[in-house]
């Protein structure tokens, strides 16, 4: 940041004098306080009746031509189910029943907490390709391609919904992951993931 949304003056890097501890760019005229946050992102995973999950090929940059299951940034004024559902019509053109919020998880290398709720697709829903997704289609959990998955928080997402329908159960997860992967590990993902959680 270099100028102060407020009154378009240039703005410095420093702690404020207000008790705050970290650096936050403060404008040099009206000292206006600027704060960068996380961003919120919003998924689900949406079942079918007969238990395959919509998946969506990205058609966008990052990561372009992996998959994923609906998701993307969260919007002003809505909820995370609202914000899901919406993802969901964006991705795959498919109206989602969002359900319970099941996965929270904490990606610090990107400054995101990625919010991912349970979605019924109803019997005979419609869905397809849009912009951001080449490809839309159910799959059963062996169809799944775990080493084309676009993101270790879509891969765990998946792998904690999986086990807790195996389980016949329904469990809160929550994910702390604060080293970004090689692009290798992007390949082995779940080797991974099991590295950062041993």
């Amino acid at each position: 940041m270099k100028f102060c949304s407020s009154c378009g003056s240039p703005v410095v890097l420093r702690i404020p004098d207000d008790g705050d501890h970290l650096p936050r760019h403060v404008c040099t005229v009206c000292h206006a306080i600027h704060y960068i946050n996380p961003k919120i992102i919003v998924g689900v995973i949406p079942e079918a009746p007969d238990g395959r999950v919509l998946m969506c090929r990205r058609n966008i940059e990052p990561r372009f031509g992996t998959w994923t299951f609906p998701a993307g940034f969260m919007e002003m004024g809505e909820t995370t189910a609202q914000g899901a559902a919406r993802e969901g019509l964006e991705e795959s053109r498919a109206v989602i029943e969002v359900l319970d919020l099941f996965s929270v998880i904490t990606v610090t290398y990107v400054s995101q907490v990625f919010m991912v709720h349970r979605g019924r697709l109803p019997e005979g829903a419609s869905f397809g390709p849009t912009p951001e997704s080449s490809e839309v289609m159910l799959m059963r959990q062996e169809e799944i391609p775990w080493a084309e998955i676009a993101f270790p928080t879509i891969y765990q997402s998946l792998k904690f919904f999986f086990s807790d329908r195996t389980k016949g159960v329904r469990d809160f997860h929550a994910l702390d992951l604060t080293r970004r992967p090689s692009r290798a590990q992007h390949a082995d993902i779940q080797s991974w993931l099991t590295g950062l959680q041993d």
